[in-house]
């Protein structure tokens, strides 16, 4: 009996064994499974010929995926990038013979119109999502922003003309009670939240220092 010797590249042989389709989930993300699951209120246990809860879930998971806020907020003839309220421009302010809309730039924050009377989860609820079982360190959950472009700019300031205001993937990391904002972190070209440094951002960004 010879002794079995390993190829010492026995990892690309490995990868080179394709053996058929898997099941696993391949794309890596920062963002636990159940943050992409929506909350439906029906029993778990239905009749016969109904639909579970279980199918339920996925079905509107994927119809919900399908959505895309700035396409339905443009087929009502929204502008996105003119919902943030800029610095009036005196010097270049339309007039009503130019027939522009709108005349009057827009100077109501969108928090006037904010409504939550019908969301199905509470704030506190939507951060919990990042807990996965078993586990103590709190995920971002996947959501959208309207934020700048220029992370630069957006910063110094957030209402000057030069800014593109655009429909963004983020992961959101924390909420404040006294303001009900939401801390957010734009996600990479990978759909990632991680820091400068690459690391993933647990418990909304805070370190073991504080």
């Amino acid at each position: 009996v010879t002794t079995f010797k390993m190829p010492e590249d026995f990892g690309s042989v490995l990868d080179k064994q394709v053996i058929g389709p898997t099941t696993e989930k391949l794309i890596k993300s920062d963002f636990p499974v159940q943050s992409f699951k929506p909350k439906v209120q029906i029993a778990f246990q239905g009749l016969p010929g109904q639909c579970s809860q279980k199918m339920e879930i996925e079905k509107r998971r994927r119809r919900y995926l399908t959505f895309d806020i700035a396409q339905l907020l443009a087929n009502k003839g929204i502008d996105s990038n003119q919902l943030m309220p800029r610095h009036h421009d005196l010097d270049n302010m339309p007039t009503i013979e130019e027939k522009k809309d709108p005349v009057f730039p827009i100077y109501l924050p969108l928090k006037i119109f904010d409504n939550d009377e019908y969301d199905c989860r509470t704030p506190e609820e939507w951060i919990s999502l990042g807990l996965e079982p078993g586990s103590h360190d709190r995920k971002p959950v996947p959501g959208k922003a309207l934020l700048p472009t220029d992370d630069v700019l957006g910063h110094e300031d957030p209402k000057s003309q030069k800014l593109i205001y655009k429909w963004l993937d983020v992961g959101v990391l924390d909420y404040d009670k006294e303001t009900e904002l939401y801390l957010v972190h734009k996600t990479d070209k990978n759909g990632l939240v991680r820091d400068e440094e690459g690391r993933p951002i647990l418990n909304g960004g805070i370190t073991p220092e504080g």
